[in-house]
């Protein structure tokens, strides 16, 4: 391709409101253009990376036996009402009428879709285990996009369903599944990607693990243990915490005017916060039903481990009305004398194991000390749950070593669904006897521009990408200097020409341009090898050749340019195989 006739232009200024680096460079290279908040065109050098990331993807499952296939975007809703996910999915599902006034929506994901195909092709036992698999558009109705591709709207998805007898073809899979996401991670040219365990969310299921792409402005947070050996989503993290009650002393009602926060008690009481009891008060937020979360002080809830055990959805914070019309005072709470038939009660093992708390009183201004759960909580209807958040630095279950968090871009994720889907949705199959059974699923998901971008926020330099080669949107950089000068333009011609002919994926800066503007443009390219013709280097019959990222560079004579080119491609191209 000639850079003189390649839609997609250069520009010298990063985005206002791009904060993260795959979106400046993605924005300033001429990759992505915005068309709306979270909704973005592919130009030529985008669309050809998204498609080699596609290509190495559909390697990868059918080595493990996928089939393609191809789902509808818009869907109608009576599958996700058969699933139950049409009412307990929120506003981030996309819901309209079409011109019938018949309920639609814009897939945010395939389950119910695939379900329904699998259950009209499917019926043997015979015929499982099969995977189906697609890349397709979704659409996520994102309150907030933001940094590029990493939070969109509209993106890219393949989507992989597995069909099955029973929870062993399931883990068999599962296993196959997952070491072909580290294959295509690994041939990607992500440099630091870890598979941990997560939370399954909306998409249900008892197992998951999403791939995190190690990255600064990843909006996830992973705990990991210093060897890796424990790794998992801030979510479902778990530390090895240890809780003493001690001797039990009288509950002693105290005034404490003013203090509302924990920090306020602890300091008006003179008692570390680990000495208290914080209530946090949610709402469901389909059913309006409240929920008492007590934790100790020094401890923060994780909504996530919250709403998984409430079994609720989606959680808000409750308003001060609803958590007075069960007899709670707001900032003086406590579940002491509440009725808990009105409210959902859970207690953390934090509050639960601790002893002599200070907790609200359920009166302005009173607080009680010596709270101690099981035995000022008898009779009261209360679940005691791990609802809290691991914090850098808690003991690892196992080997007891210091948790660290770190920062990740999920870039895939993979569930077991077991019969969540085809249960409620009739997807059955026969046995040997004749018995029908639920299929029992998995499903495993990548975003394809979100991975492009991961790469990229992996693999820069303060003047832009630089791809790896399995995925970059060209393999060479031709750059002409001066080409109306001592016959460069026809020089630089004729070895476009032989490059291309060798089978090699040239880019072709015939533009002309000033050399700081040339390789400036190159640089927010990021194409791993770069070969230089001037009259400088055709003087000696040679040509500079360099890589992305290196400042030393080498000369090469003319006519080994295309067998030197070949042979470098083909050796790099073992690293990413």
């Amino acid at each position: 391709m000639r850079m003189s006739q390649m839609v997609g232009r250069r520009i010298k200024e990063d985005p206002k409101d791009a904060k993260t680096v795959s979106h400046k460079f993605l924005i300033r290279g001429g990759y992505i253009r915005p068309v709306s908040a979270g909704i973005y065109s592919l130009l030529p050098l985008g669309q050809r990376i998204v498609a080699k990331i596609e290509a190495i993807i559909r390697e990868e499952m059918n080595r493990i036996d996928g089939q393609e296939i191809l789902m509808p975007v818009v869907l109608p809703a009576e599958l996700w009402m058969e699933s139950g996910r049409f009412q307990s999915v929120g506003q981030e599902l996309l819901r309209f009428k079409d011109r019938n006034g018949k309920d639609m929506l814009l897939g945010m994901t395939h389950e119910e879709a695939v379900v329904q195909l699998a259950r009209t092709e499917l019926s043997s036992y015979k015929q499982l285990p099969v995977m189906l698999y697609q890349i397709q558009t979704k659409y996520r109705d994102e309150a907030r996009p933001r940094a590029g591709m990493i939070r969109v709207r509209e993106f890219t998805m393949k989507d992989a369903y597995s069909f099955h007898t029973d929870q062993a073809s399931l883990d068999a899979y599962y296993r196959r599944a997952h070491e072909a996401y580290e294959r295509i991670f690994q041939r990607l040219g992500m440099k630091n990607v870890l598979s941990i365990k997560a939370n399954s969310g909306m998409m249900g299921g008892n197992v998951s693990h999403e791939f995190m792409a190690v990255c600064e402005c990843g909006e996830d947070t992973i705990v990991c243990s210093p060897d890796y050996s424990y790794r998992a989503n801030c979510e479902v993290a778990v530390a090895d915490w240890q809780f003493e009650k001690g001797e039990p002393l009288p509950l002693e009602k105290v005034h404490t005017p003013g203090a509302h926060t924990i920090e306020e008690v602890a300091e008006f009481l003179n008692v570390p916060r680990s000495q208290t009891g914080k209530a946090v008060f949610y709402q469901d937020v389909g059913s309006g039903e409240l929920i008492f979360a007590l934790i100790r002080g020094d401890f923060e809830v994780n909504e996530s481990k919250l709403a998984n055990t409430a079994l609720v959805p989606e959680l808000k914070f409750a308003e001060d009305e609803a958590i007075r019309a069960v007899g709670c005072v707001p900032g003086f709470a406590s579940p002491l004398a509440i009725d808990g038939t009105k409210v959902k009660i859970i207690v953390d093992r934090s509050a639960a194991e601790s002893g002599n708390l200070v907790v609200g009183a359920n009166e302005e201004d009173f607080h009680y000390k010596n709270f101690n759960c099981e035995r000022d909580l008898a009779g009261v209807q209360y679940v005691v749950a791990d609802i809290a958040t691991v914090r850098a630095g808690d003991p690892c279950v196992g080997s007891g070593e210091p948790l660290q968090l770190t920062r990740g871009i999920e870039v895939g994720n993979i569930f077991q669904l077991g019969t969540k889907y085809s249960l409620p949705m009739g997807c059955n199959y026969l046995d040997q006897n004749g018995k029908s059974h639920p299929m029992v699923m998995g499903c495993y998901g990548i975003g394809v521009g979100r991975a492009m971008a991961a790469v990229l926020e992996q693999s820069n330099d303060e003047y832009g990408p630089i791809w790896p080669l399995s995925i970059a949107p060209y393999q060479v950089q031709l750059c002409a200097l001066t080409p109306a000068k001592d016959n460069v333009g026809a020089a630089a011609d004729r070895l476009y020409e032989a490059l291309t002919a060798a089978g090699i994926e040239v880019l072709y800066d015939d533009r002309g341009e000033k050399a700081g503007s040339m390789f400036s443009d190159a640089d927010l390219i990021g194409i791993p090898f770069r070969v230089i013709l001037s009259p400088k280097t055709l003087a000696d019959g040679e040509v500079e050749w360099k890589r992305r990222g290196e400042k030393e560079s080498v000369r090469m004579k003319l006519e080994v340019v295309a067998a030197c080119l070949k042979e470098q491609i083909a050796a790099e191209a073992k690293r990413f195989s």
